[in-house]
């Protein structure tokens, strides 16, 4: 089932698309790409108009005076807040929306891209194997050219310039997206700035590991995520570039009201 939903719509795909694009394998992944990020954007907006909402409904007085009522019934807190989310029509997970599109996407593209650059005659076969027959003239393109600059697409970055790449960008999205004084808890706040950090680290990791090509597809896949984002919102670039691990003074100021109530 894995294979006929996943692997080979994305493996016809880069096919399709290498053939049209003048065999030019990174032309294809960046094409692909594109079209996922454009298939995808009404979720990604809709996610991001939950996240705006969210943060707006935890800057709001009536969430600051439910906090100072409820700060030692740890339970009676949890649960007005729930109920002011349902109210608001907000969910706190909305922001995890994003990365479970995202890891089927890149697990399937990861195989299919293993796939596509068969370079062995039993992987040649199995490729064959997997073409649609309607597709015109694709099998014949078999072997195709995996090599792209100093990259052997099918193989990590031997130089370690992509997984960087990687991380950066990650990294640029991440602060991109996530809105200035995200949340008024300091505890939360360093919360996301800690995955602002594990996150790209992480997906540079896997850049370490996996085929270039799928590093090219992360680099590309961010800077569509943060040109998107910027259309849509105003995008603060001095706050994104302050590379401050610290809780907003806002929220500082929030958490010493509520202490001295």
């Amino acid at each position: 089932m894995w294979d006929v939903l996943i692997i080979n719509p994305m493996l016809n795909s880069l096919l399709y698309l290498y053939q049209l694009l003048f065999n030019n394998f990174t032309l294809a992944i960046t094409v692909f790409t594109i079209l996922v990020r454009v298939l995808t954007y009404p979720l990604i907006y809709q996610q991001q108009k939950s996240a705006k909402a969210l943060n707006e409904l935890q800057q709001s007085e009536a969430w600051k005076k439910m906090q100072a009522k409820y700060t030692k019934d740890k339970e009676k807190l949890a649960q007005e807040q729930m109920k002011m989310y349902q109210q608001a029509g907000v969910s706190p997970l909305s922001g995890c929306l994003p990365t479970l599109i995202q890891f089927p996407i890149l697990i399937g593209l990861y195989q299919a891209i293993s796939l596509a650059l068969a370079d062995s005659p039993v992987q040649v076969l199995n490729l064959s194997r997997r073409i649609y027959p309607f597709l015109p003239n694709v099998a014949g393109l078999v072997p195709l050219n995996n090599t792209f600059l100093w990259l052997n697409l099918v193989k990590p970055d031997p130089y370690f310039v992509l997984p960087v790449l990687v991380a950066i960008t990650t990294w640029l999205q991440s602060r991109v997206m996530t809105p200035p004084n995200a949340s008024a808890d300091p505890q939360a706040a360093q919360m996301t700035q800690s995955m602002a950090i594990l996150m790209p680290l992480m997906f540079g990791y896997f850049s370490l590991q996996f085929s270039s090509g799928l590093s090219i597809y992360f680099i590309i896949s961010n800077v569509i995520g943060i040109v998107q984002y910027a259309l849509t919102t105003p995008v603060d670039w001095k706050r994104v570039f302050s590379f401050s691990l610290r809780p907003s003074s806002s929220a500082i100021s929030d958490a010493a009201n509520k202490k001295n109530t």
